[in-house]
């Protein structure tokens, strides 16, 4: 089981890059902005970070859900978004909302 420390500091590592990203003016794959993308990936960090803090594990639908998403707009070549989102996988317990 993760520690809180652990899942916080996971989340806020994601936050970061998505933020990173933000700030780098990043592309989606279809040469769009991604800054629409990595605005409301950000929200939902925020809000699952709360809930998953307090439930010590993260839901398991919303990480799907996520990574699914971010999969269909993120280029191949920016796999730290997808790395910052592993990082929650592996701290904490995922379980079924």
């Amino acid at each position: 089981m993760a520690t809180t420390a652990e899942l916080e500091s996971a989340f806020d590592a994601a936050i970061k890059q998505t933020r990173k990203s933000i700030r780098g003016g990043m592309k989606a794959i279809g040469g769009e902005p991604a800054a629409p993308y990595l605005e409301k990936l950000e929200e939902e960090l925020n809000l699952e970070r709360a809930k998953a803090l307090e439930r010590g594990e993260v839901d398991r639908e919303w990480f799907q859900k996520t990574v699914r998403g971010l999969i269909e707009w993120a280029p191949e070549s920016e796999a730290s978004l997808v790395a910052a989102l592993g990082r929650i996988a592996r701290v904490a317990p995922i379980t079924k909302s």
